[in-house]
């Protein structure tokens, strides 16, 4: 029979707590304000609260899972928590803990950065936008109408919103897999990943921009929405209604698929290394002939 070691505090004002024990998991649920976790060298984990007005935020350590939560506001249907009598709170929390650990960050009209975190990242938003940087684990981000932004995020990356925006810089992941009804979404990939790219929307618009020279294979589909291609080895079917474009850019060893109802599509490309002969700049045009349009 294992032994349990747990520690609890209520947060009433600003302040400082510093953790001994060794942190494998963090969760973190707040209502406005803003939440910052940074991966560090460290077993052990900090925490400031630098402003609070409303409840205490109650900080349990339980066999390496650090909790810095409201009480009356848990993970479990985390989307679905629309009491608004008890938005009426407010903290800005910052966290440092080991790069490893398990992070899962849930915010209520507050923002959200986490970075330099290794261990799985899991985001729930209702509202409030969240930022990624440097991150190398898997990420799963679910919002209602909060935005995602993602630099050099390295590892799988899973986005599910109604109406946020996913902006994606210098992506180099093994996957992009994202899905929203009406929010936009900008994916700049870098020359090194990702491999398999699926964006899904229904009236949102979805721009894409390659890196050069690119490797994928390319399917893009809209019903009734705009196509916009860069690239000379891509096809653009359908002049009237929805328009499809295929092909293979270089070995093809790579794929991505961008699908609207009537949102705009736009494949881009990345600028030209200088040691790399330039391309002729591609015309703008229509019909069932390739559509260029920078």
């Amino acid at each position: 029979m294992s032994t349990t070691s747990a520690s609890e505090w209520s947060v009433k004002e600003p302040g400082n707590l510093a953790f001994a024990e060794p942190i494998t998991d963090l969760h973190v649920r707040i209502v406005n304000g803003t939440v910052n976790v940074v991966g560090t060298d460290e077993p052990s984990a900090r925490l400031e609260v630098s402003e609070i007005e409303g409840p205490p935020l109650v900080v349990t350590q339980e066999d390496g899972v650090l909790t810095v939560a409201y009480e009356d506001l848990p993970w479990q249907n985390f989307l679905k928590w629309l009491d608004r009598k008890s938005w009426r709170r407010t903290a800005v929390v910052s966290l440092t803990v080991p790069a490893g650990a398990r992070v899962e960050v849930g915010v209520v009209g507050a923002a959200a950065v986490v970075s330099g975190v290794d261990g799985p990242t899991v985001v729930k938003g209702v509202t409030g936008d969240t930022t990624l940087v440097g991150l190398s684990g898997p990420v799963r981000a679910d919002t209602v109408s909060g935005s995602l932004e993602a630099q050099a995020v390295t590892g799988d990356l899973r986005f599910n919103s109604v109406s946020g925006d996913l902006t994606v810089v210098e992506g180099s992941g093994p996957s992009v897999r994202a899905e929203s009804v009406s929010g936009s979404m900008i994916v700049d990939l870098d020359p090194e990943g990702p491999t398999d790219v699926q964006l899904t929307n229904v009236s949102g618009e979805i721009a894409i921009r390659l890196p050069h020279p690119a490797d994928a294979e390319v399917e893009a589909n809209t019903a009734s929405g705009r196509i916009s291609n860069a690239f000379d080895d891509l096809r653009v079917h359908g002049q009237w209604g929805a328009h499809r474009v295929t092909g293979r850019l270089g070995a093809g060893t790579g794929k991505l698929r961008a699908t609207t109802v009537s949102g705009s599509i736009a494949l881009l490309r990345r600028p030209q290394r200088e040691d790399e002969p330039a391309d002729s700049t591609p015309e703008d045009t229509s019909g069932t002939t390739n559509k260029k349009v920078l």
